[in-house]
């Protein structure tokens, strides 16, 4: 289990040299940020082209399956190679006959195969932690809705949930008042100045089967 305020930073998912199975059995999905965006509705709309630098130096452009998602997140689909990741091109989706959404659909159940089911434990006072088999992975699993759906069950006036760090994810009931302030309170020390690479610095509800931004991330700075 992370200590209080312990996240660990995800695999690189930039092109390399390695050799990746491209098959939809090894397809998952990771969050990224959006540095000053705040998408207000879960549709998933693409990137498209984006540029990378190879490790020669080397700059070249990239038809990737990113997608602009919730907040200040965007979704990568990725083909997993364990110590890196391989983004997966709009033709690798046409591939394997994949629309985003199924493709999604197909990434979350690969991350529960590869890496558990997420389970939630005790963080920090009643704030409680996401765990699985990857901590690398942890947030990840911000996009597995059957997970979430199975909480309502217990809290149906919604959660309150913070990704402020690649592998964290923390929540709270948004009854729980005293609890919401800590998420707030923890969630922005730890996108300032946490280990590991920063993920969002806004807070998410779901309620109802749905997410939606609950304090909007940071404005992009000027």
């Amino acid at each position: 289990m992370l200590p209080p305020a312990a996240v660990r930073a995800a695999p690189a998912d930039s092109p390399g040299e390695q050799s990746f199975d491209t098959s939809a059995g090894n397809l998952i999905a990771v969050l990224r940020e959006s540095r000053g965006a705040n998408k207000q509705d879960e549709s998933l709309r693409p990137f498209g082209q984006v540029r990378a630098v190879l490790s020669d130096g080397r700059e070249i452009a990239l038809d990737t399956s990113w997608f602009r998602y919730l907040g200040d997140m965007h979704i990568r689909l990725v083909f997993d190679g364990g110590e890196k990741m391989q983004s997966a091109s709009s033709d690798d989706l046409k591939r394997l006959q994949l629309s985003p959404d199924e493709a999604l659909r197909v990434a979350v159940s690969n991350l529960r195969r590869l890496y558990g089911a997420p389970s939630p434990l005790p963080w920090s006072g009643k704030l409680m932690q996401v765990q699985s088999e990857s901590d690398d992975l942890n947030s990840s699993y911000f996009l597995d809705r059957e997970f979430w759906k199975d909480l309502l069950k217990e809290h149906p006036e919604g959660l309150v949930v913070a990704v402020p760090r690649r592998g964290g994810l923390v929540y709270a009931p948004v009854s729980d008042e005293v609890s919401v302030a800590n998420l707030r309170f923890s969630a922005a020390a730890l996108y300032a100045g946490g280990p590991g690479a920063r993920l969002s610095s806004a807070l998410y509800l779901f309620k109802d089967g749905r997410w939606s931004v609950f304090q909007r991330g940071l404005p992009e700075a000027q």
